[in-house]
């Protein structure tokens, strides 16, 4: 079976760096990595990743929720929300994207590996 594909989308580098870390070890490739909406639409053609983990946040005209909803519009692919915030407004706002899931930063690794494997229905 080949290695699922995906696209991290993190304004924080540094945070972008460390589930790239975190997906190569758990046996996944990283398709691309973004901090901004409009740079993900340009990107995700081309690279086609199986799934994307979009920051709720991000820098540029677009924050993470507008971007899925026009991804979704276009493409048939998964996106795992990543947000800071577990007030009841941000939860809100990811729930009526009907999303294949989210993670409160920060989060263990293993959390991680818990919602690909559910969302992807794969074992690496």
């Amino acid at each position: 079976m080949a290695k699922k594909n995906i696209a991290i989308v993190e304004d924080e580098g540094i945070v972008a760096m460390d589930i790239s870390k975190c997906l190569t070890s758990l046996g996944y490739d990283v398709a691309f990595i973004s901090d901004s909406g409009e740079k993900v639409l340009e990107l995700v053609e081309n690279a086609q990743p199986d799934l994307i983990l979009m920051d709720v946040e991000l820098k540029g005209r677009l924050n993470g929720l507008e971007t899925a909803k026009l991804l979704r519009e276009k493409y048939e692919i998964h996106i795992v929300f990543l947000t800071a915030f577990e007030d009841e407004t941000t939860l809100n706002r990811i729930g009526e994207l009907s999303p294949d899931g989210y993670l409160v930063k920060p989060f263990e690794d293993e959390h991680l590996e818990k919602t690909l494997k559910r969302v992807l229905k794969v074992q690496v």
